[in-house]
């Protein structure tokens, strides 16, 4: 049995759900944009319990960029690779960096001053790196100038002079001396036959005359042998 106390109406219109729908969204994106002012002002709040350690950088360091970036999901940048951004809950900060593995998580807390603190030891391990790195130049630098300002073993014959010349002058007699020997003492070396040449020729000519032995001994012991039929044949 239907009810028919409250009168069912057909007339429903395109343009009433679409005004529906278009109410709902409105509503969601009131929620978004509260949110993600929400997750701005926390960072920015941040932002100003960094703001002693970023007054104490370097002006040269460019390497530091802090700013709050607006978009979906708000961040607090330190650098090219580090930023600060809110969690799911909006209520926990989430210190990451990026790098060639990954996105590496350095700091996950709801506190605010241990987020700060993250990052400052983070931006004092980027200020020694620097320092090193500038540390290593200057080394570098100083010794290769130590380098350029030593001189030459050409430049230090050069400007020994006329006693440089002199000495040479004088040893040249004593240096072809030296060459005359060396070349005799090469001479003699490559007329003498190596010691194992000489071995190798000397056993050869022992071994032909044994082998020469044994065979008229050979020839002595057959004849003997032979010797009744011989003499019968010769008869």
């Amino acid at each position: 049995m239907t009810d028919t106390s409250k009168p069912t109406s057909f007339d429903r219109r395109l343009a009433d759900i679409v005004r529906d729908v278009k109410i709902s969204a409105a509503d969601r994106t009131d929620v978004v944009v509260d949110m993600r002012d929400a997750d701005r002002a926390r960072l920015e709040l941040l932002a100003q319990e960094l703001q002693p350690v970023i007054n104490d950088i370097d002006p040269t360091d460019d390497r530091f960029d802090f700013g709050v970036s607006a978009g979906l999901q708000p961040r607090l940048w330190v650098d090219a690779v580090a930023h600060v951004h809110m969690g799911h809950d909006r209520r926990i900060y989430r210190f990451v960096r990026d790098t060639r593995l990954g996105r590496k998580l350095i700091s996950d807390t709801s506190d605010m001053a241990a987020t700060a603190d993250a990052v400052a030891r983070y931006i004092a391990e980027r200020v020694i790196e620097r320092e090193r790195i500038l540390a290593g130049d200057f080394e570098t630098l100083k010794e290769s100038a130590g380098k350029s300002i030593e001189p030459a073993p050409a430049q230090a014959a050069d400007e020994a002079g006329g006693d440089a010349g002199s000495a040479t002058t004088a040893n040249e007699p004593a240096q072809s001396e030296d060459q005359g020997a060396s070349a005799a003492s090469a001479v003699s070396k490559a007329s003498q036959v190596p010691e194992p040449q000489a071995r190798n020729s000397s056993g050869f000519a022992l071994g032909a005359s044994w082998f020469i032995l044994g065979c008229v001994a050979g020839a002595a012991a057959l004849v003997v042998a032979f010797w009744d039929r011989l003499s019968a044949l010769i008869s």
